[in-house]
């Protein structure tokens, strides 16, 4: 290592810029923040305040449609079911609806329902009941000889 090689130590935390300690500081008296006005003082909220014409976020037009009714589910998948019956978690025989796939732990909150949707394979013969599911599920779980319907 060279005399001209040495540098600082990236990693060292920066040191908090003290304010007001003073003329000898640099930082002294109005601290960096000019003379007076609305941006001197503390508790400042202009962010969107353009100086009294229209706010950008006003001219630019409106795109889309937010449904305050939309429903958002809970998603399982038919791997999912067939491998928490295979570690013991659920049991076949049974009804498996929300209130059982929440007490084995495959779902951790149910929201508006829970969907159950046809990715990886069930062998196993279940009955399910749930909020909904898709088609290509229904078709899967009927053909292992189960049932599952929706609410």
């Amino acid at each position: 290592m060279k005399l001209h090689e040495l540098q600082d130590d990236t990693f060292t935390p920066k040191a908090r810029k003290r304010v007001g300690r003073g003329p000898g500081s640099g930082k002294g008296k109005t601290c960096g923040r000019g003379h007076k006005g609305q941006k001197s003082r503390s508790g400042v909220a202009l962010g969107s305040f353009e100086g009294g014409q229209m706010p950008i976020y006003q001219r630019l037009p409106k795109r889309g449609f937010n449904n305050p009714s939309r429903k958002s589910y809970s998603v399982v998948n038919l791997g999912n079911i067939q491998a928490f019956i295979d570690n013991g978690k659920l049991n076949p025989d049974e009804v498996i609806n929300s209130d059982t796939l929440i007490k084995s732990g495959l779902v951790r909150r149910p929201l508006d329902g829970i969907r159950v949707l046809a990715k990886g394979e069930i062998t196993s013969k279940v009955n399910i009941e749930v909020a909904g599911a898709s088609k290509a599920a229904i078709e899967a779980i009927n053909k292992t000889g189960g049932s599952l319907t929706t609410s």
